[in-house]
């Protein structure tokens, strides 16, 4: 049984390039710096999980909320072959029980602060925006786009980042949690506008606030699926 199924609908996702230095310190041991045509990205994103049931039990006051993460990018090495993942720098719900399974579970780093988010369509554009408070101060990301689904082609810059079906987490310099998580190929929605007011260095510290005077590479919107996050492996790195 999956440790934790859900539907991630909605995700709108701004890309930032960063200097690889920055990132090093969180890279899990035994794991590298995946990059894309040999750019370092980060990403902001909020979505909303729907249907949330842990270990097949619907949680009460628990089951819809949202979720607002900054994330980066890995592979491992399996067999001859890469496990491509990810690695979050902070995840934000707005309930505390959330956060702490996920920080006692996966040895992640969530925190719980008030959140809210919205959804509107007009007859040609749809409206996704996700905000939360730190320390007082309300934050947001938000995103317009056509209304009409794509297929997201191989080999393009938004498979890259929304084809990454493990998550890996530090423990210490020789031990890394893994797990997968599964989903289907994912649809976008073309984004034509978006806003983002955040304060990286008050979400996330000094480290990346330069992140405050730097526009998105790219900015995405995808319609998500159900999804299922597996139960944790621990890998000991041997040197």
């Amino acid at each position: 049984m999956s440790f934790l199924t859900a539907e991630w609908r909605k995700l709108a996702i701004a890309n930032y390039a960063i200097d690889p230095k920055v990132l090093q310190p969180f890279v899990p041991a035994g794991t590298e710096l995946d990059l894309w045509n040999g750019t370092c990205y980060v990403s902001l994103i909020g979505f909303l999980f729907k249907n949330t049931r842990l270990m097949g039990i619907r949680v009460p006051f628990h089951t819809n909320f949202e979720e607002v993460n900054l994330r980066f990018y890995v592979r491992y090495p399996d067999n001859g072959s890469w496990k491509r993942g990810v690695v979050f720098i902070k995840e934000i719900v707005p309930k505390f029980a959330l956060a702490f399974v996920a920080n006692t579970m996966y040895n992640e780093n969530y925190v719980a602060t008030a959140m809210k988010h919205s959804w509107n369509e007009t007859e040609t554009a749809r409206m996704v925006a996700y905000a939360w408070k730190c320390k007082g101060k309300w934050q947001h990301i938000s995103v317009a786009a056509g209304k009409e689904l794509q297929e997201i082609s191989a080999g393009q810059e938004t498979e890259f980042i929304t084809e990454h079906y493990w998550g890996y987490a530090r423990c210490n310099d020789l031990k890394t949690n893994e797990y997968e998580v599964k989903h289907p190929r994912w649809g976008h929605y073309p984004v034509t506008d978006f806003s983002i007011d955040v304060d990286f260095g008050l979400n996330y510290g000094e480290s990346f606030a330069f992140l405050n005077q730097q526009q998105p590479v790219s900015v995405m919107l995808a319609e998500g699926s159900e999804v299922a996050v597996e139960k944790k492996t621990l890998k000991i790195i041997t040197l």
